[in-house]
């Protein structure tokens, strides 16, 4: 793409107070949406390479303020500017906001938030601003902008979302450190980081992405950062309510009801959720309620408070994996109607915020979990085994307790009159869960209790842990140009299981004949440092290079600490996984118009967890989860969309043609395995090719969207198997193609919507379970329709 260049000039000022003494580390901000800056001990601030036009400047320093208007017109502006005492007229006369892109993507900026992320991989998603399925949380229309994820779609209701990207494991988003509003929503942050519950779409107003170089500020993760930001408060009234109701294919319903308002110095903004559904295969029915409160207290202007709390539980039919042969004869048939799944996840959680000053701000989050979710189902490795429903089934239950806090303090300073940016900060994580399993009822209900927990329990752990963390990341602006960001990152963790597995024997009436029980404590103290560095460098006001190398970490979790079943077995020795990932790419500036982000990626990742098949002896076969190897991962990820209606004629026409394509190439290979036949193989969950690419049009408040996506070919697991025989666990998961089409209209207050999911009805499947909601194959939905009618008020 190209961008054309104009002339730019650059605007100096010198800022005094009252008493006409310099005003040093004053906030100077412009209104072109992204610069801002202090002025240097000499009082002086400069703003660089700013083209025509009329600019608002304000400066404030503690209780002064100063807003002044400027015109830019083909030579350099010299301003002279005295701050004056502020008062309610003043400060209510000047607003700085961020302008949101109208195409529904965009990147965070430097400094956003308490969060540095120059230098990084980033991309924000706006979903209110998407013509896309927002009640089904459909991901794959979602996630559309973002380059090189991988997305098992095999919950159409979108009550779990799964993403994975550059060959992490897409398993509920396990891979990525998934917050809202900045705190943690996953079982275990460390121990288990699956997340069971997914913030509805209908309620967020940005999703915000940064790639492996979050390490440092988030946490280790090879994915880097998810965080679900929830809709804010609105201002301008006591009382702002919103109703959508959504109908679909096979019996599908939701009700999404939210309030929002400003009373004073109290804000609050609150919703609920139900929906249920059939869903296109027998035996998977659901239901799920969710509720969300968020209110907060302004103190003053410098000074807030705000306090959450989110409630989800679901209760979920669950129809069973498919054997290849299965999926090849009938995709749509479930030979499963004894298994089931529920979730209760309740979070809370504490935001406290103060700015000291211009330049200092400080962040307080409390936050913690009281969580669980059962399973209970009839799951033998043969899928294609008819349930009589006479056996007792298999039953998990996990209880998740867990609570942290984590502390921000931003500085803002000059260091030979270049602005600079100082991030340090802790965080306190103590989790306490417990995790059981034996044999549950033999009826049809979901029925989740044990049988006889004296004799038919096959294992019981706790698992205590705790994790203490010290971050700190610093911009070093060494021109108006370029910039590089140093960081590091320290780590202790403990880890610990407690409990006891049993080996049981049957005569050949099904008595119990031996119950052995084998206690089983492990505990691991860890403590290591991280480190980053990113460069940024801005040929042009809207171009960004930018590069990271960051360094990255994760921990054995809990299902590599305790043994499931007896055809299980986990590697004695099994170590945590390190590595680094690099990212270097040229993008766009936040644009109304066009965005790109075209850049590559190195993912090195040591130590690969894996499970692979395993004959012990003795006639037992099974699977063991050990160190797969060294990974290595490389590849391009593109992203290009434009408004060529607008760019060819005028911004303010009506009608809007945006066009987008997102490419991504990837690179695979184990390099280096202790195992026979890994060396050299395919890494699992990497397509080669990953194109999602689409055309939306639109006329004042009518807009239509289609969006095509196609993933070539991708292994299920290091051996690179092709068929999944008997079970469907492992083998290939064959190229897919799907399409999809949106259209909406707003008129004043009420808005419609529809969307057909894959249109041409395709018959795919994007994940082959190894255990819940398994195992096999789990087909992905076929043609839907859905509608939403939205009202505000």
């Amino acid at each position: 793409m190209s961008t054309a260049v104009f002339s730019q000039y650059k605007i100096t000022g010198l800022v005094k107070g009252r008493d006409s003494l310099i005003v040093k580390n004053a906030g100077v901000y412009l209104n072109d949406d992204k610069s801002e800056t202090l002025t240097n001990n000499k009082g002086i601030f400069t703003f660089r390479n700013i083209p025509n036009g009329t600019y608002t400047i304000v400066v404030k320093a503690g209780t002064e303020l100063n807003s002044t208007t400027v015109q830019v017109n083909n030579k350099d502006v010299n301003l002279n500017i005295v701050l004056h005492p502020q008062t309610v007229n003043q400060l209510n006369e000047v607003v700085i906001e961020d302008r949101r892109t109208n195409l529904g993507f965009s990147h965070l900026r430097a400094v956003e938030n308490l969060g540095i992320y120059e230098g990084k991989k980033s991309e924000v998603i706006f979903p209110d601003q998407l013509v896309a399925n927002l009640a089904t949380n459909n991901a794959r229309q979602v996630y559309s902008r973002i380059a090189g994820l991988n997305i098992w779609e095999n919950d159409g209701a979108g009550l779990q979302l799964s993403i994975g990207g550059r060959g992490l494991d897409p398993n509920r988003t396990s891979n990525f450190n998934v917050r809202q509003n900045g705190y943690d929503i996953s079982a275990d942050a460390l121990g288990y980081p699956e997340s069971y519950y997914t913030t509805p779409n209908e309620a967020l107003e940005q999703i915000q992405i940064v790639r492996g170089a979050a390490s440092l500020q988030y946490g280790t993760q090879f994915g880097g950062l998810l965080n679900f930001i929830m809709k804010k408060p609105v201002k301008d009234k006591p009382f702002e309510l919103t109703v959508r109701q959504s109908i679909g294919s096979y019996n599908f319903y939701n009700s999404f009801t939210s309030a929002s308002g400003t009373v004073g110095k109290v804000s609050y903004y609150t919703f609920f959720q139900y929906k249920k559904g059939d869903g296109f295969r027998g035996n998977s029915d659901f239901n799920a309620y969710t509720g969300y409160g968020n209110l907060n207290y302004q103190f003053n202007k410098d000074t807030k408070i705000g306090f959450d709390f989110t409630h989800m539980n679901y209760l979920a039919h669950q129809p069973g994996g498919l054997s290849d042969d299965m999926f090849d004869k009938d995709p749509t048939q479930s030979n499963r109607e004894r298994n089931w799944f529920k979730v209760n996840w309740n979070l809370y959680a504490m935001n406290f915020d103060h700015k000291f000053n211009a330049s200092s701000e400080f962040n307080l989050r409390v936050f913690g979990l009281s969580a669980n979710r059962y399973t209970v189902g009839f799951r033998p490795n043969r899928v294609a085994t008819i349930d009589y429903g006479t056996e007792p089934r298999d039953l998990i239950k996990g209880d998740f307790d867990n609570w942290g806090a984590e502390a921000r303090y931003l500085n803002r300073y000059t260091v030979f009159d270049k602005k600079s940016v100082l991030l340090v900060g802790m965080r306190y994580y103590k989790g306490h869960n417990h995790s059981i399993q034996g044999m549950g009822s033999t009826g049809k209900n979901a029925d989740f209790n044990l049988v006889d927990p004296g004799n038919f329990t096959l294992n019981d752990y706790t698992f205590p842990n705790q994790n203490v963390a010290f971050f700190a990341e610093n911009i070093f602006n060494l021109s108006d140009k370029f910039s590089i960001i140093p960081g590091m990152r320290y780590e202790y963790i403990h880890t610990r299981s407690d409990g006891y597995y049993a080996n049981i024997a049957y005569d050949l009436a099904g008595n119990v004949i031996s119950n052995v029980r084998y206690p089983e404590t492990r505990t691991d103290s860890r403590n290591f440092p991280l480190f980053g560095l990113g460069l940024s460098y801005k040929p042009q006001q809207n171009v960004n290079i930018y590069a990271n190398l960051s360094q990255n970490y994760r921990s054995i979790t809990f299902s590599d600490m305790r043994i499931s079943n007896p055809s299980a077995y986990i590697d004695p020795n099994l170590k945590d996984e390190k590595g680094y990932s690099f990212d270097l790419g040229v993008r766009s500036g936040n644009s109304g118009l066009y965005n790109y982000d075209v850049s590559v990626f190195l993912l090195n990742y040591n130590n690969r967890i894996g499970e692979r098949d395993f004959s012990p002896g003795g006639g037992i076969t099974g699977r063991i989860r050990e160190n797969i190897g060294q990974a290595v991962i490389i590849g391009v990820e593109s992203y290009g969309e434009a408004d060529l209606l607008r760019l060819l004629t005028s911004p303010d026409n009506d009608w809007s043609g945006v066009v987008f394509a997102n490419t991504a190439f990837i690179k695979s290979k184990y390099r280096r395995s202790r195992i026979p036949g890994i060396q050299g193989n395919q890494v699992e969950f990497v397509p080669d090719l990953n194109l999602k690419s689409g055309l939306r049009l639109g006329y004042k408040n009518l807009k239509a969207s289609f969006q095509y996506t196609h993933l070539s070919d991708q292994y299920s697991d290091a051996s690179n198997a092709i068929d999944g025989g008997f079970s469907g666990v492992v083998g290939l998961i064959p190229a897919y193609t799907v399409m999809d089409l949106g259209l909406s209209y707003q008129y004043k207050r009420y808005k419609i919507e529809g969307t057909v999911n894959n249109l041409a009805n395709t018959y795919y499947f994007t994940r082959r379970a190894t255990g819940y909601p398994g195992p096999g194959i789990l087909p992905s939905d076929n043609r839907t329709f859905y509608l939403t009618l939205q009202v505000k008020i």
